[in-house]
């Protein structure tokens, strides 16, 4: 079956997937199972045609019934576990919810939908899946992050969520065991739960709250070959200590800028490992890998169309046009996804500097130190690259006489070394002073043990 012919996600759950399982801290599940099964019990058929909101606490539960509704569904809205509940009703009525699967029914059943249906394991007699297709193929519905409010729907189709993964070809090496610090319900973690079901892979699924080693306990046993996860979700393994005896052939980094610091220290962790950074957002879809070990990509990147997707650097932020980018928001009429030409704004900004770019941040995160604008992540990877220091995260802070100063918080590799905070925090300073304008430089650095990270695995920004 060619790709094109594919309309919906069990198209790809075919008579390879003997021995292939999705598991997570509690179960294992083969496809097999899934395909065989249906996890709805029976109602499948009640989904056909309408908007449908996936509101499943259980990522495995969650995984299993994406596989079901896709194809059935005339849209299907994924829905994070942390999402404020404040912002339900309205992301409800933005996206014409018609029907809730979840794994909590009564949680539900008093936000304005008509159908609620649960979503579980069937516990005592076999259902057969009664495959129900529509007319057309299922908007697949995700949510950007939110940090300001609402947050946005944007809409996706099947074949721009596998866009790169069928253009990277089948998974070489023999099959991979996939896994990934993201939930699967957010962009990044969906990826890789598609590449896994798309490449002819199993996958291991993360654990809300789970203890990095238990967690990487787990990836051993599960024997995962292929990881991905934002810079911070890669930090905060090297700092646990947890990494003995892990050895992942292939490793992504992608969600957030991913300085040479990180690299290298991942490079030293895991020597016989592929490591690269991707670039990819909720909606300008993926974009580009990167796999010569550098911070940055190549200045050729942009301005060629490379498999359907090009780039171009305007105003100092990265844009981008390709199949693979979300089609609409879904509910803002006033709202544009894309320019006149087709580019989408990604808001991260980007400087060359020789023959290649480098991020700078995002346009949304500047500080303003005596009125002038700072990228807190530019000061972060000069901090990082200090050889006793883990990560860092820069803000500002107001202040009585130039009304606002530069601090860093700083997480040292091996915890707070007593007797030499004094000597690190001038090192780091120096180095600071070599690299960065004036402005930008500390004017206080703070030993802490550790920094906060968001849900989305992103470090948290906003108690600057």
């Amino acid at each position: 079956m060619s790709p094109r012919e594919r309309f919906a996600l069990r198209d790809y759950l075919g008579p390879e997937i003997t021995g292939r399982t999705i598991s997570d801290a509690r179960r294992t599940v083969s496809l097999s199972h899934i395909l065989g099964e249906s996890w709805l019990a029976g109602r499948l058929g009640e989904l056909s045609g309408r908007s449908v909101l996936l509101a499943v606490a259980d990522q495995l539960v969650s995984a299993i019934a994406m596989t079901e509704i896709d194809g059935v569904a005339r849209r299907m809205l994924l829905c994070p576990p942390d999402l404020d509940a404040a912002h339900i009703k309205t992301l409800i009525g933005l996206a014409d919810i018609e029907a809730v699967v979840t794994d909590q029914p009564a949680r539900w059943m008093d936000a304005g939908v008509d159908l609620v249906i649960a979503a579980g394991a069937p516990e005592r007699a076999v259902v057969r899946a009664r495959r129900v297709q529509t007319e057309r193929a299922t908007e697949w519905l995700m949510l950007t992050s939110g940090t300001s409010g609402v947050p946005k729907i944007v809409s996706h189709t099947l074949e721009g969520l596998t866009g790169a993964i069928v253009a990277d070809g089948q998974t070489r090496g023999g099959p991979a065991v996939w896994a990934t610090f993201y939930d699967i319900r957010r962009y990044g973690g969906l990826q890789i739960f598609l590449r896994a079901i798309i490449g002819g892979g199993s996958m291991v699924l993360s654990e809300p709250g789970e203890a990095i080693a238990d967690h990487v306990a787990r990836l051993r046993a599960g024997g995962v070959t292929h990881i991905s996860g934002t810079p911070s979700h890669w930090r905060k393994l090297l700092m646990s200590g947890s990494a003995a005896g892990f050895a992942p052939r292939y490793i992504r980094l992608s969600g957030e800028i991913a300085d040479q610091a990180v690299l290298e220290g991942l490079s030293r962790a895991f020597p016989l490992a592929s490591i690269g950074h991707a670039y990819a957002s909720t909606e300008a879809g993926v974009g580009f890998a990167v796999n010569d070990g550098r911070e940055g990509f190549p200045a050729a990147l942009v301005g060629e169309s490379r498999d359907g997707v090009e780039m171009k650097v305007e105003d100092g932020s990265l844009r981008i046009r390709s199949k693979r980018t979300a089609h609409a928001y879904v509910g803002q009429q006033a709202a544009s996804l894309a320019d006149s030409d087709g580019f989408i704004d990604t808001g991260d900004m980007v400087e060359l500097r020789g023959e290649r770019y480098h991020f700078v941040g995002r346009r949304g995160g500047i500080i303003n130190i005596g009125g002038l604008k700072v990228h807190p992540e530019e000061i972060e990877a000069v901090i990082n690259r200090h050889a006793e220091v883990r990560m860092s995260r820069a803000k500002s802070r107001r202040s009585p006489i130039t009304g606002s100063i530069v601090v860093a918080d700083v997480v040292l590799t091996d915890g707070e070394e007593a007797g030499r905070d004094n000597e690190i925090r001038e090192q780091i300073l120096a180095d600071c002073r070599a690299q960065l304008s004036p402005h930008k430089v500390p004017a206080v650095i703070r030993f802490v043990r550790s920094l906060e990270v968001t849900a989305a695995g992103k470090l948290a920004r906003n108690d600057a």
